[in-house]
């Protein structure tokens, strides 16, 4: 049944609420799956946001009135986006898209093949040896790249070299440095064309180190408008990175690019294709497996390729275990079964070019993000339900409220209380404490205590809602701790425990553990809880120990009283800051002596030593929170942004 047009437009809103915040291109795709548009963002979410808001003109009226869905691929960043974007439209030719039937393309720079290679701008494509940087959407900034290369590395301009008695204009204004006139040999020659080919692949931090130290001695010598124009030319390289894409190259044999993310039973995979040269499109599949990731990984090749869609030559994977690529053996079966059906066996292969890299990265970052909006889809439910029959929890804890302590040999401890509704951190109801009642003693069971009194009293003195099941970091003492005094205020929720060791979970008074399989999808929400409550009780305590190490020091230097302290912490914000300035920028910012500047420097330095000793000291008493293979926090948010809620 086909849907109205309020349905679907509510569909397409619902599809941009929840595109990736990243660049990248859309499709707007009909009823019929027919690509009717292709655009590029520098953020995919906001562009197809504004799309439903505001006035719409006839166009874009006419465009969501035809559409039914909207598909977007993520890119690595806007150039590339623009690149996809061009190679889309002349594959798809949309009905709302300008006609790009004319083939104009993109303008490459080619370096030409011999001893003294020529460099220029061309639109054509040769396959005879030369070596192509590029496309190039914006015309200036290709132009005053090869300016550039004409002032730094002078290269024959003439499209024939042909032997001179004297060399022509362009040697004496410093454009060429006359390879037909032999005022060059071909091995100083090809040294200024293998630096030029650098900068325009991207690597260009040793030429800056080089230019910096030019321009500074010329600047020395007085020879500043020279130092001028190095200035300027350091400028542009700072602002070029490279003419290279991994949607667009110059490599004419067909490739594909696989990656996948999984999480449980669940696994998409993302292929893109690289045929001609360039980006194809991309393709997403949903599996769902319990095999480990080279069966299932073998399997879908198996699945994927076909007399229809025959394997290339060459398939990029990530590499496996050792850093070696995945392996088409399997006793043989797979590498027979390409053999027979298709002639050949492709090889499979580990990126080892920044191209292919690069391609491998966007497939698996759109595969994250496709399973990111399948585990939304999906939902949190059949994970609660299996936690709630895996600890016989009295119902489905549809809010889940986690606890821990962080605390440096008792001092600054702060407990924190992270609050998750339906399987998802609702921010809105993290809060720490700023614990009273053990400071300068290591208490973890008193600790936790004071912190689930202090919430659920509150709760219930001001009539708010209480969680199904309250989640603390640690063992039995800790959870038999909570439910003490969950059992003095009268509430009757669900209490367990996540220890670190082994991922054991308690439940109160038992003598023994419960150990649930590392792929449970029960466990894994209970480890994002605890580590999001071990994420924001830490970084509060080191906040706290921040502040508190600091301002003594300063003031500690002679000279120093908590005025000119604070006014030394607003100028330069942080301790890094100040320890990085050199003393007389601090002198004179600060309007202190030299003396008492370099003071402060050694002082500060001497606090990111404390810090840094703290840190490991801390990270030695919590051991190792986070398991491998956890899922890490869906944006962690700002400190202060939660802070600013909290129950002090």
């Amino acid at each position: 049944m086909k849907a109205e047009p309020a349905e679907s437009l509510e569909f397409l809103k619902k599809t941009a609420r929840d595109a990736p915040l990243e660049p990248g291109v859309y499709l707007m795709r009909d009823g019929e799956s027919r690509v009717i548009y292709v655009g590029k963002a520098r953020i995919l979410r906001n562009r197809l946001v504004s799309y439903f808001s505001g006035k719409k003109d006839v166009k874009t009226a006419t465009l969501l009135a035809h559409a039914a869905s909207i598909e977007t691929i993520i890119v690595a960043n806007e150039y590339e986006a623009l690149l996809l974007e061009n190679t889309l439209i002349k594959q798809h030719s949309p009905k709302y898209n300008i006609n790009l039937k004319d083939g104009k393309t993109y303008p490459v720079i080619r370096f030409t093949t011999g001893d003294f290679p020529r460099v220029f701008r061309t639109r054509h494509i040769i396959d005879d040896g030369s070596r192509y940087f590029g496309p190039f959407p914006n015309i200036g900034a290709l132009d005053a790249m090869l300016e550039l290369i004409e002032r730094l590395f002078p290269l024959r301009k003439c499209r024939t070299l042909k032997k001179r008695e004297s060399p022509c204009m362009y040697y004496h204004i410093g454009r060429c440095r006359a390879p037909c006139c032999g005022r060059i040999s071909a091995g100083d020659y090809r040294i200024h064309a293998e630096r030029a080919q650098k900068l325009l692949s991207g690597e260009t931090e040793s030429l800056i180190i080089e230019l910096t130290g030019a321009m500074h001695d010329a600047a020395r010598k007085l020879r500043f408008e020279q130092a001028a124009h190095i200035r300027d030319a350091i400028k542009s390289l700072e602002g070029f990175s490279g003419g290279n894409s991994a949607v667009v190259d110059f490599d004419p044999e067909g490739r594909d690019y696989i990656s996948w993310a999984a999480e449980g039973v669940f696994r998409t995979y993302t292929v893109f294709s690289m045929r001609g040269g360039k980006m194809t499109g991309r393709e997403l599949f949903r599996t769902r497996s319990a095999a480990d990731e080279q069966d299932s990984l073998e399997t879908f090749i198996a699945v994927y390729y076909s007399p229809d869609r025959p394997p290339p030559a060459r398939i990029f994977l990530p590499a496996g275990e050792g850093n070696e690529p995945y392996s088409l053996e399997s006793g043989g079966a797979l590498a027979e079964w390409f053999s027979t059906n298709f002639g050949y066996t492709p090889e499979l292969r580990v990126p080892d070019e920044k191209r292919h890299l690069a391609a491998l990265a966007m497939a698996r970052q759109n595969a994250q993000e496709d399973l990111r909006k399948r585990l939304k889809e999906r939902g949190a439910g059949p994970a609660l339900d299996e936690l709630a029959r895996a600890l016989s929890l009295k119902a489905r804890p549809e809010r889940i409220e986690g606890f821990d302590i962080a605390q440096l040999d008792g001092t600054h401890p702060v407990a924190s209380l992270i609050s998750f509704k339906n399987g998802m951190p609702d921010r809105k109801n993290y809060r720490y404490f700023k614990l009273r009642s053990v400071v300068g003693v290591v208490d973890d069971f008193a600790a936790m205590r004071e912190a689930v009194r202090r919430r659920y009293s509150r709760l219930i003195r001001e009539g708010l809602e209480l969680p199904d099941l309250v989640l603390v970091d640690g063992g039995i003492g800790q959870v038999n701790a909570a439910r003490g005094v969950l059992d003095e205020l009268g509430l009757d929720c669900d209490v367990a425990g996540l220890a670190k060791r082994d991922e054991e979970l308690w439940l109160p008074h038992t003598a023994e553990p419960i150990r649930l399989s590392r792929d449970s999808e029960a466990l894994k929400t209970l480890q994002f809880v605890r580590d999001e409550t071990h994420r924001f009780a830490t970084s509060f305590n080191q906040k706290l120990r921040s502040g508190d190490l600091f301002f003594p020091i300063l003031e500690s230097v002679e000279g120093i009283g908590p005025k000119r302290a604070a006014a030394i912490m607003k100028a330069f914000v942080s301790v890094e800051n100040i320890a990085a300035a050199p003393p007389l920028t601090l002198a004179e910012r600060c309007k202190i002596p030299l003396a008492a500047a370099q003071a402060v420097c050694a002082s500060a330095k001497l606090a990111l030593e404390d810090q840094k000793a703290a840190r490991e000291r801390l990270k030695k008493q919590d051991g190792r929170r986070r398991t491998p293979g956890t899922p890490l926090p869906v944006d962690a948010g700002a400190l202060a942004a939660e802070a600013a809620s909290a129950d002090v």
